[in-house]
C-alpha cells in the first residue's frame, strides 16, 4: 500500500489514503465493502493518465467512480479508486443547434440539466438519482430512468466518447468513427468475428437487456464502439469526456394514476398502458407506501385511487388540451380498478418524489427489518412482467423474506430490496441461494439480470443463467482485447468475484454500554448506521423539495461531510476497524451541524445528529473534553448564573480584552457577536392568572435567559385564545446542549427531572406548549432515546405541542388578519425533521399572509456556528438559502422560531427576526 500511495503522491496527484477515506470509499450503494488502497481525485485528464500509469507500474487495479450510487458494486475496488465527481465535473460545451453537450465524467446529471434547459433542451435519461448521479456513472451502467419509454437508455443518448485504455492509449469514438488504440479495435473486431452467431442471436432481444456487454453494437454491419462501451462498467476503458445528445422536452405533462388489485395486476396492465404512448409508466406497491406513511405520517402520500398497487403514468405533449384528453381516455380505458388524473404540477412532483425515493424507502422491508440490494433491477419482456412478478413473490415467500416491489413497469423492469438475514449465521448463503434461484427465474422468462444498474459484483457470477457458454467466452475475449492485464475494475462481468464475497453488512456487530436506545433499530447502533444504503440523496441539493439535508456537504462538496460519508465511517467503527476516538471519525463528524435534516430527508431514516451524540459520549466520557463542551455545552447552567447579574455578565463579554479572552475560553469564534442576557429572565417576571383552559408553558433556557419577549408574547397569544398558561414547578431544561455535545449521562439526569415535573400535567391531559423548536423536539423525540420505556416520558412526549399545533386544534380560534404581510419563514431544522411545519403554514395562510418558506438550514445550528473552526461553513450554509432570500426581500417580516436562526439573521444581516408568537401577538380589529 505504501508503495502505491508514494507513487501516486510522487505523480503530484490529489491522494487520500487515511482510514476514514478508505472506509468511505469501501462501499457504494451496494452490499459490498472493499476498502481501496487509495482514492485519487483527478483535476484534469493528465492526472487520470498518471493514475493509470501508476496502476500499470504497480500492478494495482483501478476503479472509476462517480457519485458512488451504484447498487451492484460497480464502483468499489481493491486498488486505486478514481473519484471523478470532485473536480472533473464540468459542462464544457453546449451546442443547442446540434443538440449536444460535452461533459466531463464527474458532471452531475442535475448540473447538466441546469446548464442546458435555458436552451430549450435536456438530457433525456433521468434515473431516480438524477440530483446526484454523474454522467460518467450513467454511461458506465447504461442507466435508463423513469422516462426511457420516451428517451431510451443512456446508450441511445451518447454521441461520442474520449477514453484511455488500460495501456494508456487515447481512444476517441463518435459519428466520424474511431480514432486511436487501433490494435485494441482490431482485436475486438477479430473476437466478434469468432462469435458472430452468438452475437446475432443472444443480444438486443428487448429494450432492457442490459446485462453483459452490448455485443450487438459490435457486429460488422453496425460497428458502433460508442454504444458498445456504454454499460461496460469501467472494465474496458476509463472515460475522460463524453458528448451527449440532447432532446426537446414537451412543455405539457399530465399524470394518470391507475389503481390495481395488487402488484401482479399492475404488471399485467402495463403493456396496455404503453399502447397509449406515455413517456413514463412506473409501478408502486402498497408495501412501499406503507413504509413511507409509517416514517413520515399519513400526509406523506397524496390521495391515490383505490387499490393495492399503482401505475404512475405520464403523458406529455405540446398542447395542454390534447394531452389532458389523452389522459382522460387512458383513465377511462378500464385498465385498472380506479384512476386519477393529476394536472397540478405540485401534486405531480410529490408523486414523482415518492418514486425517486423508492430505493431508500425500500431499505426497510415490510417486516420492519433492514432490506438490502443485490437483486434490485431484473427485467423481463414487458408482456411477461405480470407472470414474473407473481412467481417472484412466491420465490421471496419461500425464503421467508418480504419485499416491496416498484420499478419501470412499462419497460418490464422491477426494482426491489430484500430482507436477507445477513445478521444471522449463514445469512450470506441464504442470499447466494436466493439470487441464484432468482437468476434461474429470470432466465426462464427470457429476461435480463440487470435492467439498468449493471451486473457489477451482485450479478456477474450469475450471467451463465442468462447467456450461453459461447456468450460468456465472447465477453472474456472483449475484455482481453481492451484490458489484457485485468487492470480495470476486476471482479466485474469477466472472471467475476462470487456474489457472496465481501458482503459488508454480513454478521453481527454488538456494541456494549451504548448511551442511547435506538428504539427503531432494536437498540442496535450497527443496524442504525447500516440504514445507509449509499443512495446518496445527501449529496444532492434537496431545497427545491423543501429539504434540509445535507447542509455541510453542500458547503464543502466533500464526501466526508455528507450523511453517507459519515455513516460509512461509523460503519467502520461498529465493525471495530476504527475506534470511537479515531481522528478520522471526528474529522467526519466535525462539520455535522446536528440539524437532524437527514432524520426526515434521508429515505432510509439515518439520524446523524443522534449518532454524533453517541460518538462524543463514548469518546469523552470520564475524559477531558473540548472546552466548548464545558461552556456552550452547558449554556443553560451558565445562563441561570448570569441571570442573577446580567449587566455584569454582558459587560464582561463586551470589554475588548476581557471579552476576547472569555470568547476564546468558551471556544467561540471572535467574529461572532454574543447575544445579551436579558435584564430580567422570563421565569422571574411571569405571573399566573385565573381562568382559561390550563396549558403548561415549557419556558426553555433560551427563551428565559435571552429572549423573554418571545415567551411573553406566547403567554399573551395563549390567553387571547382562551388558555391560561402556567409554568412547571421549579426550573426545567430539556438538556439539548448536553445532548449535542455528547454529555449524555448529564442529559439523562436533566431530562429525567424535567419529565418528572411535567408528567402529572401530561397524565391529566394538559397540553405542554414549547416555545423553542429544538427544545420542543427533544421532549417529543429525543426523550425516547434517552429514557426508553419510561411511561412518564411517553406521556410527556404525547402531550407536547408547538404553538401552531395547539392553536390549530383550538375550537373557535382564528388567526389575526395578516393580509398584506410578506413573510420570509426559516423553519428550525428540528421542527422540519421532528415536529413538522404544516400547522404553522396553514395558520399563516388562514391569516392571509404571503409566505415564502425557506428550505435548508440557517447555518448556526445551536452551538455549531459559534464554535471556533466552524464560522466559514456556518456562513456558507446560510448563503445556500437564507441570505439570498433575505436580500431579495428587504422589507419582509423574517419569521424564525429558533433562537439560533434569529441570532444568525441578526449576526449576518443585522436584521430583526420574530417568533410566530410575536407575529400573532397583534391587536384584533
Amino acid at each position: 500500500m505504501t508503495d502505491v500511495v508514494a507513487a501516486l503522491e510522487n505523480a503530484r496527484l490529489e491522494v487520500r489514503s487515511d482510514a476514514g477515506t478508505r472506509g468511505m470509499y469501501a462501499s457504494d450503494a451496494s452490499l459490498y465493502r472493499i476498502p481501496p488502497l487509495a482514492v485519487v481525485r483527478p483535476r484534469h485528464v493528465d492526472e487520470v493518465a498518471a493514475a493509470l500509469a501508476v496502476a500499470r507500474e504497480t500492478g494495482v487495479p483501478l476503479t472509476s467512480r462517480g457519485a458512488g450510487t451504484s447498487v451492484a458494486g460497480n464502483a468499489v475496488g481493491r486498488g486505486i479508486v478514481l473519484d471523478f465527481s470532485r473536480h472533473l465535473n464540468r459542462v464544457l460545451e453546449i451546442d443547442p443547434e446540434a443538440r449536444t453537450a460535452v461533459v466531463e465524467p464527474g458532471t452531475v446529471h442535475a448540473v447538466l440539466q441546469k446548464a442546458v434547459i435555458p436552451h430549450g433542451v435536456r438530457f433525456g435519461p433521468d434515473p431516480s438519482t438524477h440530483p446526484r448521479c454523474t454522467i460518467g456513472g450513467m454511461i458506465g451502467n447504461n442507466a435508463c430512468g423513469s422516462r426511457s419509454l420516451a428517451y431510451g437508455r443512456t446508450s441511445d443518448n451518447v454521441a461520442g466518447l474520449e477514453l484511455l485504455t488500460a495501456a494508456g492509449d487515447r481512444l476517441v469514438t463518435g459519428p466520424e468513427g474511431v480514432r486511436g488504440a487501433e490494435p485494441v479495435v482490431d482485436a475486438v473486431r477479430a473476437v466478434i468475428g469468432r462469435h458472430l452467431a452468438t452475437a446475432r442471436t443472444e443480444f438486443d432481444r428487448f429494450g432492457r437487456q442490459v446485462s453483459g456487454y452490448a455485443v450487438q453494437h459490435l457486429l460488422p454491419e453496425r460497428f458502433d464502439l460508442t454504444q458498445a462501451l456504454v454499460g461496460s462498467e469501467g472494465t474496458l476503458a476509463v472515460i475522460t469526456q463524453a458528448t451527449v445528445k440532447l432532446v426537446v422536452d414537451a412543455p405539457v405533462r399530465v399524470v394518470v394514476v391507475l389503481g390495481f388489485r395488487d402488484i401482479v395486476a399492475a404488471g399485467e396492465g402495463a403493456p396496455a398502458v404503453v399502447a397509449h404512448g406515455p413517456t413514463s409508466c412506473e409501478g408502486l406497491d402498497s408495501r412501499l407506501l406503507d413504509v413511507l406513511r409509517a416514517r413520515r405520517g399519513p400526509d406523506a402520500v397524496p390521495a391515490l385511487p383505490r387499490g393495492g398497487a399503482w401505475l404512475f403514468v405520464e403523458l406529455a405533449g405540446d398542447d395542454a388540451a390534447e394531452v389532458e384528453s389523452r389522459a382522460r381516455r387512458l383513465a377511462a380505458d378500464g385498465i385498472g380498478e380506479d384512476a386519477l388524473v393529476v394536472t397540478e404540477p405540485a401534486t405531480q412532483a410529490r408523486l414523482w418524489r415518492i418514486r425517486e425515493d423508492g430505493a431508500g424507502l425500500a431499505g426497510r422491508a415490510p417486516s420492519d427489518r433492514p432490506a438490502w440490494p443485490g437483486w434490485e433491477d431484473a427485467a423481463v419482456p414487458p408482456e411477461k412482467l405480470g407472470a414474473y412478478l407473481a412467481r417472484f413473490d412466491e420465490l421471496v415467500s419461500s425464503y421467508g423474506m418480504t419485499s416491496a416491489p416498484f420499478g419501470h413497469f412499462g419497460d418490464g423492469c422491477m426494482h426491489v430490496r430484500l430482507d436477507y438475514p445477513l445478521d444471522q449465521a449463514g445469512g450470506t448463503k441464504v442470499m447466494r441461494d436466493f439470487v441464484t434461484d432468482a437468476a434461474r427465474l429470470v432466465g426462464e422468462f427470457g429476461g435480463s439480470l440487470s435492467g439498468e444498474h449493471g451486473d457489477g459484483r451482485a450479478r456477474s457470477e450469475l450471467l451463465p443463467h442468462m447467456y450461453s457458454t459461447d456468450a460468456i467466452a465472447l465477453f472474456g475475449g472483449i475484455k482481453h482485447a481492451f484490458d489484457p492485464g485485468n487492470l480495470l475494475n476486476p471482479g466485474v462481468l469477466v472472471d467475476p468475484d462470487p456474489v457472496d464475497a465481501d458482503v459488508g453488512p454480513a454478521g453481527r456487530f454488538p456494541l456494549k454500554a451504548l448511551a442511547l436506545a435506538y428504539p427503531h433499530d432494536d437498540g442496535d447502533l450497527a443496524q442504525a448506521v447500516h440504514r445507509c444504503t449509499g443512495v446518496g440523496k445527501c449529496r444532492a441539493d434537496n431545497s427545491a423539495a423543501g429539504g434540509v439535508m445535507c447542509p455541510s456537504y453542500l458547503a464543502t462538496r466533500e464526501e466526508k461531510d455528507s450523511t453517507r460519508g459519515r455513516a460509512r465511517v461509523l460503519q467502520e467503527v461498529v465493525r471495530g476497524e476504527l475506534a470511537w476516538s479515531d481522528p478520522s471519525v471526528h474529522d467526519a463528524l466535525d462539520l455535522c451541524l446536528s440539524c437532524k435534516g437527514c432524520a426526515s430527508d434521508c429515505p432510509t431514516g439515518i439520524d446523524m445528529a443522534t449518532y454524533k451524540s453517541e460518538v462524543l459520549h463514548q469518546t469523552y466520557r470520564r475524559r477531558l473534553r473540548p472546552r466548548s463542551h464545558y461552556t456552550l455545552g452547558r449554556l443553560p447552567f451558565w445562563a441561570r448564573l448570569a441571570g442573577w447579574t446580567p449587566r455584569l455578565a454582558n459587560l464582561g463579554v463586551r470589554l475588548p480584552v476581557l471579552g476576547g479572552f472569555l470568547l476564546w475560553l468558551a471556544g467561540v469564534d471572535k467574529r461572532r457577536s454574543v447575544p445579551a442576557f436579558a435584564r430580567r429572565p422570563f421565569r422571574r417576571t411571569f405571573r399566573p392568572a385565573a381562568g382559561g383552559k390550563p396549558v403548561v408553558l415549557f419556558a426553555d433556557s433560551f427563551s428565559d435567559a435571552f429572549s423573554p419577549e418571545v415567551a411573553e408574547a406566547t403567554v399573551r397569544v395563549l390567553r387571547a385564545a382562551g388558555y391560561e398558561p402556567r409554568l412547571p414547578s421549579g426550573p426545567v431544561c430539556c438538556g439539548l446542549t448536553w445532548i449535542t455535545t455528547g454529555q449524555l449521562d448529564s442529559a439523562k439526569r436533566i431530562l429525567s427531572r424535567t419529565v418528572a415535573a411535567l408528567a402529572p400535567d401530561a397524565r391529566d391531559g394538559v397540553p405542554i406548549v414549547g416555545i423553542e423548536p429544538s427544545c420542543t423536539a427533544v421532549l417529543r423525540s429525543d426523550v425516547h432515546e434517552l429514557l426508553p420505556g419510561d411511561e412518564d416520558a411517553a406521556a410527556v412526549a404525547g402531550s407536547v405541542r408547538t404553538l401552531a399545533e395547539l392553536l390549530s386544534q383550538t375550537r373557535g380560534w382564528t388567526p389575526p388578519d395578516l393580509s398584506g404581510v410578506d413573510v420570509v419563514a426559516q423553519p428550525h431544522c428540528h421542527q422540519h425533521a421532528v415536529l413538522g411545519w404544516k400547522a404553522d403554514a396553514d395558520l399563516l395562510r388562514a391569516g392571509g399572509a404571503r409566505v415564502r418558506r425557506l428550505a435548508g438550514c440557517c447555518g448556526l445550528a445551536g452551538n455549531f456556528g459559534v464554535e471556533i473552526g466552524h464560522y466559514e461553513v456556518s456562513v456558507a450554509v446560510a448563503e445556500q438559502n437564507l441570505l439570498p432570500a433575505l436580500d431579495a426581500a428587504p422589507d419582509a417580516v423574517v419569521l424564525a422560531d429558533g433562537f439560533s436562526c434569529r441570532t444568525q439573521v441578526a449576526d449576518l444581516r443585522d436584521r430583526p427576526a420574530v417568533h410566530l408568537a410575536q407575529l400573532l401577538d397583534r391587536p384584533r380589529g
